[in-house]
């Protein structure tokens, strides 16, 4: 179940000015909403109670109890997580000792791996897994940082004998999503979702009847609508100063769990194939007499 304060953090902008009113005084105090009545909030507010019903649907709840029932979930995990010494994202301030920065970056990595686990659906994650063991072909697209996790999944992919491409060149994409066909699949990487050499090249993969998949943040975007799947990671990564850094891992936490959903999978298939790589590899290497 996606964390219900995580979704309004990120689609608030987004949501009427009405609903916008009910989005900060929920995110200011969320403790308060467990106990108030929905007429008491609409009051507060300055809403109706019928607008308060609809801000809450927005957010898959059923209405407004069960949304003060997954609020006081997550409020609960929260407080769980406070007391263990967890902390949310840090920016990079100049000067600080250099201990301090090993803590932060392990905060951070933990928290977007434990945000983007809260966001994924396993229903999509299987569907997701099913389409790609079932793929002839492979594509992935991705640019700047997005184009390094592509990569990623490329070299796993390849080591299972995955027909694949994941090209840097946008025009290259573009170019190999042309030669896609039914039966293939690609893969389209974009924190933002908005990425344009992104959605261009997932537009002409499906446009040649590909399975479109997405890996993007939590938000309304173009390229999520664009997919027949879209899988999300964590997107509270605020400030300019990270370099993609908790992204980065959020999104390789996805492609690891769709590898291992692969080889789990077709084990008898991709196993012996992962394997058989890795021996090649580290006999070539012992040939040559290289160290790893």
């Amino acid at each position: 179940m996606a964390p219900v304060l995580h979704i309004i953090a990120v689609e608030k902008e987004r949501l009427p000015r009405q609903e916008r009113r009910l989005a900060d005084f929920v995110l200011d105090s969320p403790a308060e909403i467990v106990h108030m009545g929905i007429k008491e909030l609409a009051e507060q507010c300055e809403v109706s109670p019928a607008t308060v019903t609809r801000f809450c649907k927005n957010f898959d709840c059923k209405g407004y109890p069960d949304f003060k029932v997954k609020l006081a979930a997550e409020m609960a995990h929260a407080e769980k997580t406070s007391r263990s010494g967890q902390t949310k994202y840090q920016d990079i301030v100049a000067g600080k000792p250099l201990a301090d920065i090993v803590e932060a970056i392990e905060s951070n990595h933990l928290t977007s791996i434990q945000d983007t686990t809260s966001l994924l659906d396993l229903g999509q994650l299987e569907r997701a897994v099913d389409v790609l063991c079932r793929s002839k072909r492979v594509d992935l697209y991705g640019v700047a940082t997005s184009s390094i996790v592509a990569q990623d999944f490329y070299q796993k992919l390849i080591r299972i004998g995955k027909n694949c491409t994941a090209f840097a060149d946008s025009h290259m994409q573009v170019t190999s999503a042309s030669t896609l066909g039914p039966g293939d699949a690609a893969i389209a990487i974009s924190y933002s979702g908005e990425t344009l050499e992104t959605i261009d090249a997932l537009s002409v993969a499906k446009n040649a009847g590909a399975f479109a998949i997405s890996i993007t943040s939590y938000r309304s975007s173009a390229l999520a609508a664009l997919s027949d799947i879209a899988l999300y990671s964590s997107s509270l990564e605020e400030g300019m100063r990270r370099g993609d850094m908790a992204s980065r891992i959020a999104q390789l936490h996805i492609i690891d769990i769709l590898f291992m959903g692969m080889a789990s999978r077709d084990f008898s298939t991709y196993v012996p194939r992962l394997e058989q790589s890795y021996l090649n590899v580290k006999n070539y290497r012992k040939s040559r007499g290289g160290l790893d």
